[in-house]
């Protein structure tokens, strides 16, 4: 096969519901990217963990916090050169069965790609497929958020993991493993932990090893709100909490969970090459890259966390993969 290079972008949480809803309404639907949208249509494909149901359901969930932005709200995600949404997480069916088949179907009429949630237990585990430059990625998505929401046979939900179960692990590595088969590099984005937490449990730690073992070259993970450190394992990549990128969240004063990265990763015929930080800052509902004394906190902080893997990242936020 004849490969060219390929740029993949990976975000941490796209949430643009709730508050963030109301000010795109007012602002705009490419006001959130603030000055990072070029970066977004610098990449072959973009994958994001969808935060938010794109629905007008009033069907809601009894739960802490329910989340969801009006369908036309899909022309953020487009506007943001956005492939791939990952759907196994957390909030995907806060309003209900009805929310979740409306944001599959708004996804779909975009051309957006989605993961990790169905109409039923075969739609939810499905991987998706995708050619850029000669290269083939391949995408799937877990999480072991809700267990009560997994899908079944016959019923809608998430393709969810239990992480410490053997029989769930095998599920999703027999998964990977026959992606593998079809795709030149494997992406698994996964909506895993608690939230808050400053580095990764180690059966998660294990698992991501096992998961790269099995022919994944890039782990996804999301989930604790906060970034977490980098690993490269094999010369593959571990992302083990990529934060939140766009929220309205309440921010925390020691893990600064407004403030995360766009992960920028070169992939060529030796697999992956290099990848780029750019250390981004969400405020009044806006996502912008980060400067001066927020850069060098989001560079420092990712060094620290990073480090405790062996993974060394530069000044400038670049790790080298070869």
């Amino acid at each position: 096969m004849n490969y060219d290079k390929l740029v993949i972008g990976l975000t941490g949480d796209v949430m643009i519901g709730r508050e963030v809803d109301t000010v795109i309404s007012q602002e705009g639907y490419r006001y959130v990217w603030g000055n990072v949208l070029p970066l977004l249509h610098s990449t072959d494909l973009n994958i994001v963990n969808l935060e938010t149901t794109l629905t007008n359901s009033n069907k809601i969930v009894e739960k802490t916090f329910n989340f969801k932005a009006t369908p036309d709200k899909i022309k953020c995600l487009t506007d943001a050169n956005v492939t791939v949404a990952n759907l196994a997480n957390n909030h995907i069916l806060d309003f209900s069965e009805q929310g979740l088949i409306e944001t599959i179907q708004t996804l779909k009429n975009a051309g957006i790609k989605y993961v990790g949630a169905g109409i039923n237990d075969k739609e939810a585990s499905k991987h998706v497929i995708i050619t850029r430059n000669n290269i083939i990625t391949g995408i799937l998505g877990f999480t072991d958020n809700e267990p009560t929401w997994k899908a079944g046979a016959s019923s809608s939900g998430i393709n969810y993991i239990n992480v410490s179960s053997e029989d769930d692990r095998k599920r999703a590595l027999l998964n990977i493993e026959q992606l593998k088969k079809e795709a030149d590099i494997v992406v698994v984005s996964i909506h895993w932990g608690p939230n808050m937490q400053e580095f990764p449990q180690k059966y998660f730690i294990d698992f991501a090893h096992q998961m790269i073992e099995q022919g994944a070259e890039i782990i996804h993970g999301h989930s604790a709100h906060n970034f977490q450190g980098i690993e490269v394992y094999h010369h593959k990549l571990i992302l083990y909490d990529t934060g939140d990128f766009v929220d309205d969240y309440m921010v925390d004063p020691v893990l600064k969970n407004d403030h995360s990265f766009f992960f920028r990763i070169d992939a060529g015929e030796k697999g992956l090459t290099k990848l780029e930080l750019f250390p981004v800052l969400i405020s009044r509902y806006q996502v912008n890259l980060a400067v001066g004394n927020e850069y060098k906190w989001s560079i420092k902080r990712m060094q620290y966390l990073s480090e405790k893997f062996g993974t060394k990242v530069s000044d400038r936020g670049q790790v080298l993969l070869t």
